[in-house]
């Protein structure tokens, strides 16, 4: 992975629900850590089985859902319940019952948004200081009042 200003920067491939205000905030998150973002809409990418598998290679079937999505709020769908095969049927049929976002960087794939593993695997701190409004100029590296 490619260091700018001594932060690692990487390309990660997001898939994301559009419109999402959760996945919104974790874009904004890795963006100001100085990451490129390559965008894909979760809900009409064209899945795989082994292609959407290879994003919960060690969670347990339970953690391969979005626990807001409709058809497991209301108990239709119930996650604990499913062998594997029969919950990849189930988020391939209804793409929105998959957690999110997927997160991908080379080889490595990522379920969720666990901001400590995200920060460990690819790094989270702001690539660039994060100044106050309010700061005095000496703040923004221009000396007192432009002098």
């Amino acid at each position: 992975m490619p260091f700018a200003g001594g932060v690692r920067v990487a390309t990660v491939i997001f898939y994301e629900k559009p419109g999402c205000a959760g996945n919104a905030r974790q874009k904004d998150l890795l963006r100001r850590a100085g990451h490129e973002l390559d965008t894909r809409d979760l809900l009409t990418w064209p899945w795989t089985v082994s292609e959407l598998r290879a994003f919960f290679t060690d969670l347990p079937v339970a953690e391969w859902f979005n626990r807001t999505a409709p058809r497991v709020k209301s108990g239709e769908v119930v996650p604990e319940a499913l062998p594997p095969e029969e919950a990849l049927s189930a988020l391939l049929a209804d793409p929105i019952l998959i957690r999110r976002p997927l997160m991908q960087v080379g080889e490595r794939r990522e379920a969720g948004f666990l901001a400590a593993v995200v920060d460990e695997w690819i790094g989270l701190a702001p690539a660039e200081p994060v100044v106050p409004r309010d700061a005095p100029l000496t703040q923004l590296g221009r000396g007192s009042r432009g002098r």
